[in-house]
């Protein structure tokens, strides 16, 4: 001890204590809020509209570029931007559902149904399951998307369904299936008026969405017909799939793959705040701009409601207040290829959680696919 009653550490025997990302956090979610500049909050539908109006422009030149050039050579980067547009309509498609596209119900709705039908996602089906995923972000018991297994229920699983579930690629095209019957553990379609995901008053909404999807899919099959299946598929087939693979890879990464093991919860330990702070930035380099900031996902998860172009100011704003319980992502080159490793890794380790427990954390199965745990150095 020294001579001011201090422990003294010496240099080679320095001791680096690890943040616990689980313990309470000691601010509140007005603080948050308050120091989020008050412009942030304010919707422009102008402004929203005007992203609209980019992506279909964008989505037109590269279906016009494609016709004309009609070229092997071409197809291929055509299926991949058109495909990273799909996904982008998605978020603005998302921006509607969350209400942060515009302050009119009314224009978020046509907005939302109009986008969303382009890519055959059922506008308020997918809506209202969001929505029950932004309430119980976190919560193993009440989450709806990506949502760890119980031990339990995982080991009930055959070997193809976690195939399915964690053998790369098919979880990148997962999202299809999910919209039909949901994860595993749960009930229901986001098709299916009387499905558990949604209360009575609901149902009418969810009908509308269906019928608007089986408008999208009778125009494909109108489509089919004047310009053939081939032309079809190579138009629009593939870069739906692309979308779905962005889709699923990026929905996945905000809740899952960070180096530091992020904690779930159960039962009372369980707090809106202590959920949306298991949430992970992601940095996606030139694609940040084009999928209108989604990787910029934590302050996105606490309030929904802030439009996407106030995103990265609210997260600046915020970081003070957050403290280490924000964790910075890591910075991407113009193709964030970094962020392939981390799902990679992560579906090789993340694959239940405890059934029991407030506080758990994913747990490796060391029989699936041969992987052999190895502590990290």
């Amino acid at each position: 001890m020294g001579s001011l009653g201090v422990d003294f550490v010496p240099p080679n025997e320095e001791m680096e204590m690890e943040f616990d990302s689980s313990a309470f956090p000691p601010f509140k979610l007005s603080e948050i809020r308050a120091a989020i500049p008050k412009h942030c909050w304010v919707k422009n539908p102008w402004k929203s509209l005007s992203y609209v109006l980019r992506d279909i422009v964008i989505v037109v030149a590269l279906i016009a570029m494609a016709i004309f050039l009609d070229s092997w050579k071409v197809w291929p980067i055509y299926w991949v931007l058109q495909g990273t547009m799909f996904w982008a309509i998605f978020v603005l498609g998302h921006d509607c559902g969350h209400g942060s596209f515009s302050d009119s119900a009314l224009l978020n709705s046509v907005v939302g149904h109009f986008l969303h039908s382009s890519i055959l996602v059922p506008y308020h089906g997918w809506r209202i399951s969001h929505k029950t995923h932004h309430q119980n972000h976190g919560n193993v018991e009440a989450d709806e998307s990506w949502v760890p297994m119980p031990e339990k229920l995982y080991k009930e699983l055959d070997f193809a369904a976690k195939l399915f579930r964690f053998k790369i690629p098919f979880p990148l095209v997962a999202y299809p299936l999910y919209l039909i019957r949901r994860s595993p553990g749960k009930r229901g379609s986001h098709f299916n008026p009387y499905s558990d995901l949604f209360q009575p008053h609901e149902r009418k909404l969810v009908v509308t969405s269906t019928l608007c999807w089986t408008l999208m899919v009778a125009f494909l099959f109108y489509l089919c017909a004047v310009i053939g299946s081939l032309q079809l598929l190579k138009l629009y087939g593939v870069p739906s799939m692309i979308f779905v693979m962005w889709l699923d890879f990026v929905t996945y990464l905000h809740h899952h793959g960070h180096e530091q093991k992020l904690p779930w919860y159960r039962g009372k330990e369980w707090s809106y705040l202590r959920g949306g702070l298991t949430t992970v930035d992601r940095d996606y380099g030139i694609f940040n701009n084009i999928h209108h900031d989604i990787g910029t996902h934590v302050i996105h998860h606490l309030f929904p409601q802030i439009p996407h172009y106030h995103l990265v100011e609210a997260t600046k704003a915020a970081k003070p207040v957050f403290g280490e319980y924000y964790r910075e992502p890591k910075k991407s080159g113009a193709i964030p290829f970094h962020l392939v490793g981390n799902l990679v890794k992560s579906m090789k380790k993340d694959h239940y959680v405890s059934d029991n427990g407030e506080i758990v954390y994913y747990q490796t199965d060391p029989k699936l696919f041969n992987f052999s745990e190895k502590k990290d150095e």
